[in-house]
């Protein structure tokens, strides 16, 4: 019998849920929030750190700021999409205004821009405004 590592996006605290747990009942051991949310949470730089290198599930982020009309115009698209994956991805977002030294550590050169990362690597991104429809089959893939 296995276990996932899974960072709570509240706490920041690692978790390990069972593999024959459903991942939709998980709680943080630490704070008792629910580990795979249905919504797009927004998180900050050091959760992302911990969890973009840490989790056993997909993580997709969604760097953008407050003042990116393409940005606020995705934002719905991504919050439905975060409900359709939940259980198989988790859907982030990072406030890029907020955290300036992620657009660094990850070479943000435009935003909205969307970094899927799975076992501790990047695994691929993509730049643009983009239909909840699209940003389910990408972070899927």
């Amino acid at each position: 019998m296995g276990a996932k590592k899974i960072t709570c996006l509240s706490c920041s605290q690692i978790n390990r849920v069972s593999d024959d747990k459903p991942l939709d009942q998980a709680v943080c051991g630490t704070c008792r929030k629910k580990l795979i949310p249905t919504k797009a949470m927004d998180i900050d730089f050091n959760t992302l750190n911990k969890a973009a290198s840490t989790d056993d599930i997909p993580l997709i982020v969604d760097f953008w700021a407050p003042w990116c009309g393409p940005c606020r115009s995705m934002a719905p698209e991504f919050s439905k999409a975060a409900e359709i994956v939940a259980g198989k991805a988790r859907l982030v977002k990072l406030n890029t205004e907020v955290h300036k030294k992620a657009g660094t550590k990850f070479g943000i050169r435009g935003i909205p821009t969307m970094i899927k990362f799975k076992g501790g690597k990047e695994v691929k991104r993509q730049s643009g405004a983009t239909q909840s429809a699209a940003i389910v089959t990408w972070a899927l893939k």
